[in-house]
């Protein structure tokens, strides 16, 4: 190894350390004071309401944060009280048919068990009496254990539902104090907005500034093509289910293919959290028609949605679309449910900084580190 590749480690694990703590950093940051940087995220993105009610309707500054403030109250109440009209709707459709719902499967739990379970029990008892009283006591503390190991299961289960039940608990005051943190610090921020990041500009270097104003203005575009592609994958599941359920001739089509759509936003599960519960329900009813209709129509769903989620993703972004279907995959696979959107956002954020020209001038450091001579780095347009 030459001296100039020597150096040329150094550099490349100075830059990992370094990129390490920043992260490192920054995420402490937001873990201890994470209301302030949501207020900021929040006022950042109302800032063009801010000063369009500044400028166009000649609102004082302070008038038009609060304003702001309020229309954003309003909306997250509107958003709320629709979602809770919509669950009082959801219950009362479902209250008017669980009576038959119950009734039929009580009926249906009776005949499985009068014509299954019932014969395997007298065949047990009857090879029972066959056996020596060893192999009986043997048979009996095999059972013994077998409902001993049932029970501590239910034990189990009832505690950890205590416990979720009362962290729910404890977390609904917490999160009120947080809300009102959050609605506090977007007042005041969004009242100092200009002041607080013209001190910051002041502070830091041009070149700094330059980059993360490119970093903003992209950000905004993939962030909201992100947004794009994910209402669209709503509706295009909304569209098959809808196409589905009308084939099936089932009641209130609509009305369930928009619950579904909704159902889409959740990481992995998506529309599996209201068409696998259906279909079961279906196949332990006894109506296997019905039950393998609704698989087929969860299956072409997820097919669909597994086929046009990259090129939706990578179109509405401006990604590659194989980048994007790797992103998704080892974010589930390092992250979990969450790693489906931690994954395409931490792609987002590479992509940029390749695009502003913060990767190239990296690796022109791991290169040459800084020398005058060292060829420009390449910077990618949109």
């Amino acid at each position: 190894m030459t001296k100039d590749h020597a150096w040329m480690m150094l550099r490349l694990l100075f830059v990992i350390v370094f990129i390490l703590t920043i992260s490192y950093l920054v995420l402490w940051l937001f873990r201890i004071a994470y209301p302030f940087w949501i207020a900021a995220i929040l006022v950042w993105m109302s800032y063009p309401l801010i000063r369009w009610l500044r400028k166009r309707i000649h609102l004082p500054n302070t008038l038009a944060v609060i304003v702001t403030l309020l229309l954003s109250i309003g909306t997250m109440l509107g958003a709320l009280t629709g979602l809770v009209f919509l669950i009082i709707f959801g219950v009362r459709r479902f209250s008017n048919v669980v009576p038959q719902w119950i009734e039929s499967t009580s009926r249906e739990i009776q005949t499985f068990f009068n014509e299954t379970i019932f014969p395997i029990w007298q065949g047990i008892t009857g090879a029972m009496d066959s056996l020596t009283p060893e192999q009986q006591d043997a048979v009996g503390e095999g059972i013994t254990t077998l409902g001993t190991r049932l029970a501590e299961s239910f034990t189990e289960g009832g505690q950890g539902l205590t416990e979720a039940l009362t962290s729910i608990l404890i977390f609904v005051p917490t999160s009120i104090v947080v809300i009102v943190f959050i609605f506090i610090a977007f007042y005041f921020i969004g009242k100092d907005w200009e002041r607080i990041f013209s001190y910051i500009y002041s502070q830091i270097p041009v070149t700094i500034v330059k980059k993360s104003k490119s970093f903003k203005t992209m950000f905004q575009y993939r962030v909201f093509g992100f947004l794009r592609a994910q209402v669209l994958l709503m509706l295009i599941a909304s569209l098959i289910v809808l196409i589905g359920l009308a084939v099936l001739q089932v009641e209130n089509a609509i009305t369930i293919a928009m619950i579904v759509g909704i159902a889409e936003i959740l990481p992995y599960l998506g529309s599996g959290t209201i068409l696998i519960p259906w279909m079961l329900y279906m196949f332990f009813t006894g109506n296997i028609s019905m039950g393998i209709g609704i698989a087929i129509l969860y299956a072409v769903t997820v097919l669909i949605r597994q086929a046009i989620e990259p090129k939706v993703l990578s179109s509405s972004m401006n990604l590659n679309a194989l980048a994007v279907l790797i992103s998704l995959f080892v974010g589930w696979q390092l992250f979990g449910v969450i790693g489906v959107f931690t994954g395409p956002f931490l792609l987002v954020v590479i992509v940029i900084f390749k695009d502003i020209g913060v990767l190239g001038e990296l690796y022109q450091f791991v290169k040459y580190g800084f020398k005058e001579d060292a060829p420009p780095p390449i910077y990618v347009k949109e």
